[in-house]
């Protein structure tokens, strides 16, 4: 068994994923299995397109949620607080249902790429079924042509309902969505114009939704004059401003450092971003080709590159489950941890999504993190209250009782699976074993006084189970 060649794969298989799964542990540092071909199997996986969520289907929500000002006023307040709750109540369950597709999903490549444009073209709508159809558009697109995500994400109901371009008419442009499209989603800032924005905001008149979602272009409202978008004069629309925005390489560059930063390292090369945005300008916006580009490159697998993202919270509440294979009771308890981490699936803080990085690390959510596998353990309660951020909830805080609400982590754990994985470790290199797995670092050379002074040596299995635990509650386990 290789080490080196385990740290590796490991690697790949939490940038390019969310972890490795228990089952995959035996085959960890094989000599079979390089990370050239491990990736090239989670390509294979992620091919299919992926099954479209489908727990909204009630159009009928669309129409009564805000969507139509006029049926809107015709509802009493009991019965649009009603409304609101069932749409959020919805909104949580399509949180849950793929929180578990990414602890589940063979399509692992498909559905951490899927989890890196929600943050991208981060969206908040209180419509569930505009949120569903949001998700759905990210998932079957993630590894494909970005272009025909742009174009699609842009003609989302959840995108133009939050970034007001049902307000955007001719003679009384609304610049929100022309600004963020420019802004966040493909040149990055300071490389268009005022009077981009302004004249794009024109183009994109008349880009509009209905009430179950559907794209709708309403030539009344849209602008027929001439515009200047980046240097070119005509009478465009919004498929033109899109199709200028891709024919600029800086698109293509500001693109590859974004997910520089995610999936290798947050201190971006120029050299190698602006290399790499070169043949995915040249590709046509592959998003499969650059994704393979980064994965099976040498640099990819260099130490600087190793143990140095700090996991997201999702990420590490996903790669917990998928270490720990485990039933829970209660799965809506992992609403809370996430807001109590501080990143909930579906409620980005704002349109540039989540800052990443060191931002998931203060002192109270570091505490919470190391916390989070005795919780789920030890069938613990959470008697915290999590921070009050009415700009999250989209100023429609839920009450909560005076000192905070306590929640019970109901889970059950199959640890006769992790006993399984480890059977044929030595008693003597379990602990080392184990740190192998679990963290993408290099083991310390006090792991044992560290770690292993505190764990429970009275059987092999109490054993197995105390060292796994106290490994993951450790700030080495926040890094991948």
């Amino acid at each position: 068994m290789s080490t080196e060649l385990q740290q590796q794969q490991q690697h790949l298989l939490w940038r390019a994923g969310f972890g490795p799964a228990l089952e995959q542990w035996t085959q960890l540092g094989q000599g079979k299995t390089s990370p050239a071909s491990l990736f090239d199997a989670m390509e294979k996986a992620s091919r299919p397109a992926p099954a479209p969520f489908k727990l909204v289907t009630n159009v009928v929500d669309g129409l009564l949620q805000g969507v139509d000002g006029v049926r809107r006023t015709e509802l009493t307040p009991e019965q649009r607080q009603q409304l609101q709750r069932r749409s959020r109540q919805e909104i949580r369950n399509l949180n849950l249902e793929w929180l578990n597709e990414m602890v589940n999903s063979r399509q692992q490549l498909r559905e951490k790429m899927a989890f890196f444009w929600h943050g991208h073209f981060a969206s908040r709508n209180l419509n569930a079924l505009y949120q569903q159809d949001l998700v759905n558009i990210i998932r079957r697109h993630a590894l494909g042509d970005f272009g025909t995500l742009l174009k699609e994400v842009s003609r989302s109901a959840a995108m133009l309902a939050f970034l007001n371009n049902q307000q955007n008419r001719k003679q009384r442009p609304n610049e929100n969505f022309a600004r963020e499209v420019m802004e966040l989603f493909t040149l990055g800032r300071g490389h268009y114009t005022e009077q981009d924005v302004k004249e794009a905001a024109r183009a994109f008149t008349g880009w509009q939704y209905q009430l179950n979602g559907e794209f709708v272009f309403r030539q009344a409202l849209h602008d027929f004059g001439e515009k200047t978008v980046l240097g070119r004069t005509g009478p465009w629309g919004g498929e033109d401003v899109l199709k200028f925005l891709l024919e600029e390489k800086q698109t293509a560059l500001f693109i590859t450092q974004k997910i520089y930063r995610f999936f290798v390292n947050e201190q971006v090369d120029p050299a190698r971003t602006k290399e790499l945005a070169e043949k995915f300008y040249a590709s046509g916006y592959n998003i499969s080709s650059l994704l393979r580009n980064i994965f099976t490159s040498a640099w990819f697998y260099a130490p600087q590159n190793r143990g140095k993202r700090i996991k997201s919270p999702v990420e590490l509440l996903v790669g917990i489950r998928r270490t720990l294979p485990m039933e829970l009771t209660n799965p809506e308890v992992q609403l809370f941890m996430q807001r109590l981490l501080g990143q909930v699936l579906f409620l980005p803080p704002n349109v540039a999504g989540w800052p990443g990085g060191r931002s998931w690390i203060d002192s109270s959510t570091l505490m919470y993190r190391l916390r989070v596998p005795q919780l789920l353990a030890g069938n613990d309660l959470l008697q915290v209250r999590t921070k009050s951020d009415d700009d999250q909830e989209m100023g429609r805080m839920e009450q909560r009782p005076a000192g905070g609400a306590g929640q019970r982590v109901e889970a059950t754990i199959r640890w006769t699976e992790l006993y399984k994985a480890l059977e044929k470790v030595p008693r003597e290199q379990l602990l080392p074993r184990l740190t192998g797995l679990l963290w993408q670092l290099p083991a310390a050379a006090a792991t044992e006084q560290v770690v292993g002074q505190f764990t429970d040596a009275s059987g092999r299995e109490r054993y197995i189970q105390s060292a796994a635990l106290r490994l993951m509650a450790t700030p080495e386990y926040q890094l991948c």
